[in-house]
């Protein structure tokens, strides 16, 4: 499709970036439903390694078999589809051409409880070129003891990438020995978590959904002395989107603990509201039935539609 307005302006913003890679940010923000409207919905199915499969896949047991969720994110219209290598390697020749693929590079399990995490890396940029895929994923953990191998590892990942035109999307997700559980979704260290994530390179950072809760003191200083509004989800939003180069980096919010249809479509309203990009949704949508499924998947890219 021809390249709107806004998806110009958005790719204007990577100016240090190679034609592939803008060429594959297009491929991405021309996609499916918000096709041209500079707004993504992506679908996400890294759950199986990163949390079991029966707690996964059990409350909709297609979710057994990868070609239901990669049809999923076809027949709803999504933007593109992310998983690690062994649900990729699975479809992208079946599916090549029919949406856009995310290699999720890294993934960490259940098995082991550890108060540093850091996920183990499970694919390559080679992997990804392999499959056809328009991106890499990767996700790191800002707070844990391990954040720097793992920042380290995502900088050589990056440019890897880049020289042969793949975006990354970054999984910035705090987490970790030195934050309270209530801390990993704070107003203050999701807003920082999109901050790394931009300084090392990211072309589209996923997040968590903010809370009011600001966890570091010294933030909390700031946060009181400039007035920087938090009471409402589209303040925290606004504030986590002006954290990543004042907008000028794609940023998405995760679906979160799974919800009920009216909870899942409220918050994405207060996150249209304050200026996401959009949202990359699992187990709120696989988990369903699969009509139901895509009636959420689309009631959301809807109300992203409608959002300035």
């Amino acid at each position: 499709m021809p390249a709107t307005d806004r998806v110009k302006e958005i790719l204007s913003h990577y100016g240090s970036d190679n034609p592939g890679v803008k060429a594959n940010l297009a491929r991405m923000l021309n996609h499916g439903t918000l096709g041209g409207t500079g707004k993504m919905v992506i679908l996400p199915v890294d759950q199986g390694f990163e949390h079991g499969p029966a707690r996964s896949f059990a409350p909709n047991s297609g979710g057994y078999d990868p070609d239901y969720h990669v049809q999923l994110a076809v027949d709803a219209g999504c933007n593109a589809y992310a998983a690690p290598l062994g649900f990729i390697e699975a479809v992208a020749d079946k599916y090549a051409g029919q949406v856009p693929l995310i290699l999720k590079l890294n993934n960490s399990d259940t098995l082991a409880k550890i108060e540093q995490p850091c996920s183990a890396q499970t694919g390559s940029v080679k992997d990804a070129l392999r499959l056809g895929c328009a991106a890499i994923g990767y996700t790191i953990y800002p707070g844990s003891g391990l954040r720097n191998p793992m920042y380290e590892n995502l900088r050589q990942l990056i440019l890897d990438a880049k020289e042969v035109g793949l975006p990354t999307v970054v999984w910035s997700y705090p987490r970790g020995a030195g934050l309270s559980k209530e801390g990993e979704t704070a107003v203050d260290v999701a807003a920082y978590a999109a901050q790394i994530a931009a300084q090392l390179g990211a072309h589209v950072i996923k997040i968590k959904p903010p809370k009011e809760h600001i966890e570091q003191p010294e933030a909390k200083k700031v946060f009181e002395k400039y007035h920087i509004p938090t009471k409402t989800l589209a303040d925290r939003v606004r504030h986590c989107v002006q954290s990543a180069f004042n907008g000028k980096r794609i940023v998405i919010f995760s679906g979160g603990e799974a919800k009920d249809t009216p909870a899942v479509l409220e918050e994405v309203r207060g996150l249209a509201e304050g200026g996401a990009f959009g949202s990359i949704m699992g187990r709120n949508a696989f988990q369903r039935p699969k009509a139901e499924a895509i009636k959420l998947l689309q009631d959301v890219m809807e109300i992203f539609r409608k959002a300035k």
